[in-house]
């Protein structure tokens, strides 16, 4: 059993949970199916470790199981070790969350109203309008990083033709660049071992509120694609610090995970 697993969040059972299935989108609002959900998140378990991590009885589990395979959103896989019992695990897009309690204060109003028409330059106007979506849906409590971080991606992967170069250092100031050619704001190498960057006056969060956590979902992506292709390696960009946390720039650290094939 993964003790991770044990390590759930109360507000990760009380999100109401979006999957994107081939039937369309589907919100899971049980509390029980989205406990199993954060449990089956980053590995597959057999029913009895739900059984036990959840403390409900085999019964409701299974239920609760068929319900989610039946909406698409988890599968099932024969036990490499004991072919008799079957791991479940996520077979749909995770697109977010919409929390029960809204993580900011309802002073945003204010807050856009000022960013917005505080401004006479057409790029920070759309900037902030495109910030002005994004707060009005974290104000209602739905959390759409997965979209973002999946757009950031796509946006690495499309740019890493322009930007790869086989030593590190080199790709590093052709991102630098990238950066700050297109306003994404002024990144410094901060350390090459382990590989950490810091961003000044970050386009994606230097002007949100402080929600109290790293708020760079789309940064992230556009870095883990092009630093997964240039180790070939599955690449997490952890972000460890952000202006939406209260810090005074936003630093993410390129964690190595596992080789790509």
């Amino acid at each position: 059993m993964n003790q991770k697993n044990l390590q759930l969040e109360a507000s990760e059972v009380e999100e109401v949970k979006i999957f994107g299935t081939q039937n369309g989108i589907n919100v899971i609002e049980s509390p029980i199916k989205t406990r199993i959900l954060s449990l089956l998140k980053d590995d597959g378990l057999n029913g009895s470790d739900i059984v036990v991590l959840t403390g409900k009885s085999k019964s409701t589990i299974s239920a609760h199981l068929k319900d989610l395979i039946k909406e698409d959103i988890v599968d099932y896989k024969p036990d490499p070790v004991d072919g008799r019992r079957k791991i479940f695990y996520i077979k749909s897009r995770y697109l977010g969350t919409i929390s029960r309690e809204s993580e900011l204060e309802k002073d945003m109003d204010d807050y856009l109203k000022k960013q917005v028409t505080s401004s006479t330059d057409p790029f920070k106007f759309y900037k902030y309008i495109l910030r002005t979506i994004r707060v009005s849906l974290m104000e209602e409590g739905v959390n759409i990083d997965p979209i973002l971080h999946d757009a950031g991606f796509k946006v690495g992967q499309t740019f890493n033709d322009q930007l790869k170069n086989p030593v590190t250092e080199n790709l590093l100031e052709n991102v630098v660049q990238f950066w700050e050619d297109n306003n994404l704001g002024r990144m410094v190498a901060e350390s090459l071992d382990p590989l950490t960057i810091r961003v000044y006056d970050c386009f994606e969060c230097a002007t949100l509120p402080i929600i109290g956590r790293s708020a760079c979902a789309f940064d992230s992506g556009i870095l883990e694609a092009i630093f997964s292709a240039h180790f070939n390696q599955e690449i997490e960009a952890d972000e460890i610090k952000c202006y939406a946390k209260g810090d005074e720039y936003c630093c993410f650290k390129i964690n190595r995970l596992q080789i790509l094939r």
